[in-house]
This record gives structure tokens, sequence and C-alpha cells, in this order.
């Protein structure tokens, strides 16, 4: 598996608990510095930083990959918008939690957002009918 880590670094015990949720081992992160100027369209900065990922297209169509997200959630978004345009689907994500009372504040590996299955799943409550009401 590989990893695109659009944050902070992640841990040796962060790692080791993403391959123990993910079932199968990490092969590589990628830590992908997110620096945005905010006077500036978003957009345009989203696909420079995705033109950045040291993957081929065909890797990032074919090679299982999960996400660390950006904090910014207005990038976030964007990033995932243009990942699925590219990869065909969307990542999965890695969600990371603080570890309570830890002195100085640590994060731990909560569980993977399979988003392509959120999607599926959310597809199946869409109402066709037009005499139902939004």
């Amino acid at each position: 598996m590989l990893i695109l880590n659009f944050s902070h670094p992640l841990t040796e015990n962060q790692l080791a608990r993403t391959a123990e949720l993910a079932a199968q081992p990490v092969d590589a992160v990628f830590n992908i510095p997110v620096q945005f100027d905010t006077t500036l369209p978003f957009a345009p900065q989203v696909e420079e930083l995705v033109n950045h990922i040291p993957l081929t297209p065909r890797q990032l169509q074919t090679e299982p990959i999960l996400v660390v997200l950006p904090a910014l959630n207005f990038i976030a978004a964007l990033l995932l918008a243009d990942l699925h345009g590219r990869m065909g689907y969307f990542p999965a994500v890695l969600r990371l939690r603080p570890v309570p009372g830890s002195t100085p504040p640590a994060f731990e590996a909560a569980e993977i957002l399979n988003l392509q299955q959120i999607r599926e799943n959310a597809r199946t409550t869409r109402r066709l009918d037009e005499n139902q009401s939004d």
C-alpha cells in the first residue's frame, strides 16, 4: 500500500497501526507538503499539488493508495475531487485521532474511511420518484 500524506509526518506507531487496519503492509509513504497562498484561488494550487505526486497516472489508477488529508477543509475537498478524477474512484482516507491525555499532544491511526464504498452506499438512497419531496 502507498500512502499519500498531505499532513504531518506519520510516526512508526501510526504506520504500524495503519498496516493493521488495512491488513496489508505500507510499502511507501510520500510526504507531500501543503503550503497554499490564501490570496489566490485554491483550485489551481491543488492541481499543482497533485501534479507533484511522484506516481505515474497508471500507478494512481492501479496501486492500493491511502490518503492522509490536509487539515484545511477547502483544500481537502478539492484534493479529493482532483484525485477522484485522476484515479477513477474516491481514495481511501486515513483518519487520525488524538490520544486522550497525551502530553505533548499525540495522534493515533483510528480508522480507514473507504470513501468509494461510502459513495456507493449513498447512491442507494437516491430518490428518483418525482412525487417524493426532498
